[in-house]
């Protein structure tokens, strides 16, 4: 990340956003985000035979502060629940250049971001996020003020976030590229439609901005000396009361709508206890362990587990024509990513019963890619199943699922011969 002093003046600002050591980590950075293509479908493979051809041009144009953005491409994609989110996709080369103005803005605003917000920050997590949230549960701050911002990324007015920007850069040209960055048309369907507000998610830019925007909600909570946790646009507040519950949600309430002009999902927020809250995928049950009294602790959202089931699932399909080693890594990516994230849960018990479910599921493809009895009949043998049991459990009637988990798979392809074929144990794995 590149350091500078506040007070350079706007030659220099620029000069650093376009300097060799800032657009060629900007180039790293996006090159190995990867991401869709924009409107011109170019994707971040031609990124660089784009910046050898044109690359000065582009320069010139932003030191000028006359770059112009291509429109982003707009995209729907399914949420959890079933509606759909936009996610706005810069073509590779705007790409580029928002990520080098992201990371020359990035050390001047991040010095006055608070404690307590955690996402997409340096040396920030989710997880810093959830066990601060438990901290205050467990130290009696039992009565949480729950908001959430109505399509937050959509809704940010432009003119109240470039406000707080000009506050602290005074570059025009730095100004003109952001500006031109967050005025960019976006394409739904065919159709271009102008932007008078919002931070496309997708852009480079969109976290920080979000961030610059929300900090002042974080002065404000932490100026009242409240408890909170802040991840993105996902916030908390932990009081003690039901009535101071209901006084600092009303005036959240207040503050989101008059001064940051954001509009509050009714619907979804409210004051919550640890039993009926849930942050960031996690919910809070109480602790049953001697001298816990009035503990919780965490627990992965029931919604998650099925999530995660349904990717594992569809990673075992028997018909899903993949050889075994690529099904194992595929599966080892998705189990390391998922169980590095709930860590934290108590998720051990479950975690063995979907293990056991995992194990018969890759016993079940390794039944069907033998295919033919006899093929079976010489791999049940060479897994040490004598001639006469492996030429009948190789003409066997039964369904594939139900002789993935009969004795005869179970006892021959074990845990030990699928951890020599690279699967990764999930209980193992969780209890590093």
């Amino acid at each position: 990340m590149i350091k500078r002093d506040n007070k350079t003046n706007e030659v220099l600002m620029i000069k650093q956003l376009t300097s060799k050591e800032n657009l060629n980590a900007a180039y790293l950075q996006v090159y190995r985000n990867k991401g869709a293509g924009g409107v011109d479908g170019k994707s971040v493979q031609t990124l660089k035979s784009t910046l050898q051809a044109n690359g000065k041009q582009y320069i010139e144009q932003v030191e000028r502060g006359v770059y112009q953005p291509s429109p982003i491409l707009g995209v729907e994609i399914p949420k959890s629940n079933g509606k759909m989110r936009l996610l706005g996709i810069p073509t590779a080369t705007d790409r580029l250049f928002q990520q080098a103005l992201h990371q020359v803005l990035q050390p001047i605003f991040e010095v006055d971001f608070q404690e307590h917000s955690y996402g997409f920050r340096p040396q920030r997590n989710a997880g810093q996020a959830i066990a601060q949230s438990l901290k205050y549960i467990n130290s009696g701050y039992q009565h949480i003020v729950d908001i959430d911002l109505k399509s937050f990324f959509d809704e940010v007015e432009h003119y109240v976030l470039l406000e707080l920007i000009y506050r602290k850069v005074k570059c025009n040209q730095t100004l003109k590229l952001l500006r031109s960055f967050l005025r960019a048309p976006i394409l739904i369907k065919g159709k271009l439609q102008k932007r008078t507000k919002g931070v496309p998610q997708g852009s480079p830019l969109s976290p920080l901005l979000s961030n610059i925007l929300l900090n002042e909600l974080d002065k404000l909570l932490e100026s009242r000396k409240l408890r909170y946790v802040r991840y993105a646009d996902d916030f908390s507040v932990y009081v003690k009361s039901k009535k101071a519950a209901k006084r600092v949600g009303n005036n959240l309430y207040l503050y989101l709508k008059q001064k940051l002009q954001l509009p509050i999902n009714r619907k979804k927020s409210g004051i919550r206890r640890p039993l009926t809250f849930s942050l960031l995928g996690h919910s809070f049950v109480a602790s049953y362990k001697k001298g816990s009294k009035g503990k919780y602790q965490l627990v992965v959202e029931k919604s998650k587990w099925k999530i995660f089931k349904a990717k594992l699932k569809m990673l075992t399909k028997k018909t899903i024509p993949a050889e075994f080693d690529e099904r194992i890594y595929r599966i080892n990516l998705l189990v390391r990513g998922w169980i590095n994230y709930y860590k934290q849960a108590s998720i051990q018990a479950k975690l063995k019963k979907l293990e056991e479910w995992l194990r018969n599921r890759l016993r079940y493809c390794i039944w069907h890619h033998w295919k033919k009895p006899e093929r079976k009949r010489k791999n049940l043998i060479r897994l040490g199943i004598d001639q006469g049991q492996a030429y009948a459990w190789s003409r066997t009637r039964m369904g594939g699922w139900a002789v993935a988990q009969s004795p005869i798979l179970g006892t021959t392809i074990t845990i030990e011969r699928l951890k020599k074929r690279g699967y990764i144990s999930l209980v193992e794995y969780y209890k590093r």
